[in-house]
């Protein structure tokens, strides 16, 4: 088994073993051979630059390490600025996850590139992180369009990915409220 099928399978179960721990809203919005539209919610106690910085900040802290190519999340950073890198860096192995393409701090991030086995598969996309205040404290929306040409069948893995991104983006919400939970 390639390294893309045991990250999409470990993906997988860690779906299926954690289903119901966050409260994200998912969706696949669109699923064609093409690519694939996906869409995950939660809301946050506080600003939206606390949010913010909970993301660029502190990735390695709520990465799930398994999600990660080396097995360390606190490998992981995000260089916040137009051409700054979300990297993972263990010496001499280094992955170059996605490129920051947009910032606009307490607002909105863009990455571009291929998640997980996505990158090896030649599949390209965008992920927007974006931070919107409510009566609650902040939303945040993390939304991946991919495409791109692929052997696979890309409209299977359009629902493991959006359960996985709801997995990354309940990290980030559990942390947040954790934080907040703090004296």
């Amino acid at each position: 088994m390639g390294r893309a099928a045991r990250f999409i399978g470990a993906g997988a179960v860690a779906v299926v073993l954690t289903a119901g721990a966050s409260p994200a809203t998912a969706k696949v919005l669109d699923a064609s051979p093409l690519g694939f539209t996906i869409e995950n919610v939660e809301v946050v106690p506080g600003d939206p630059m606390t949010a913010w910085r909970a993301l660029v900040d502190k990735v390695g802290v709520w990465w799930p390490a398994d999600h990660t190519w080396f097995g360390k999340a606190a490998n992981l950073s995000i260089e916040a600025k137009a051409g700054g890198c979300f990297c993972e860096i263990e010496g001499e192995r280094q992955v170059e996850h996605m490129r920051i393409a947009f910032v606009d701090p307490g607002r909105m991030l863009r990455m571009l590139g291929g998640l997980g086995p996505l990158q090896g598969m030649g599949l390209h996309g965008a992920l927007d992180w974006t931070f919107a205040p409510v009566p609650e404290g902040t939303r945040i929306t993390l939304s991946y369009r991919a495409g791109g040409y692929a052997t696979e069948d890309v409209p299977k893995f359009a629902a493991v990915v959006d359960k996985v991104q709801g997995m990354q983006l309940g990290g980030l919400a559990a942390h947040i409220r954790q934080a907040a939970a703090k004296p």
